[in-house]
């Protein structure tokens, strides 16, 4: 079993690919596939005022690292404003037809209250620069994870995937040894 409250129990604290979670496609997949890279986790939604200049810069900043060993992930989410009401292949579907997204997308997720996913309840209780702990405030929260597999980042909603302050922090976590 991969759930939160199990890993609270044990002795050594999770990492943030400690867990597992589904792709669009409906497959389970073990997030630690992603160890030894630097990860950029996103809550993600199609009909969002952030959704375009955030998926192209998404995709961009991916375009231009995932050779250095930065990987995307995005969790569609319809907590906020209902703005991601769409089913895994219309998500899939438009992230292909209008972003060109490459990046790994993941089903549907809740990141806030008790049905949050596990991974969601890890990020959110952890003391995070620069933004803290505490529930996801909306779409397009980005969460920096190491290559270690330890959280390094949290940026709200409106820290532009491209900004300064983000490629600064991704770029320094490229160049540390896992």
């Amino acid at each position: 079993m991969n759930t939160f409250a199990a890993e609270k129990e044990s002795t050594k604290p999770p990492k943030a690919l400690d867990f597992s979670v589904k792709n669009l496609g409906g497959e389970e997949v073990e997030l630690k596939k992603y160890e030894g890279k630097v990860v950029l986790i996103v809550n993600v939604a199609s009909e969002c005022g952030l959704t375009d200049s955030n998926y192209k810069a998404l995709q961009q900043v991916y375009e231009k690292y995932q050779d250095k060993g930065l990987v995307v992930l995005g969790f569609p989410c319809n907590q906020f404003g209902t703005q991601e009401p769409g089913s895994s292949k219309q998500i899939s579907e438009f992230c292909t037809k209008e972003y060109g997204v490459t990046f790994d997308m993941f089903e549907k997720v809740e990141v806030n209250g008790d049905g949050a996913n596990d991974l969601y309840k890890y990020l959110t209780a952890l003391e995070t620069k620069p933004k803290g702990s505490g529930k996801v405030s909306w779409n397009f929260e980005k969460f920096l994870v190491g290559r270690d597999g330890k959280v390094a980042g949290r940026f709200k909603p409106q820290t532009a995937p491209n900004s300064e302050e983000m490629i600064r922090e991704i770029e320094r976590l490229l160049a540390a040894k896992s």
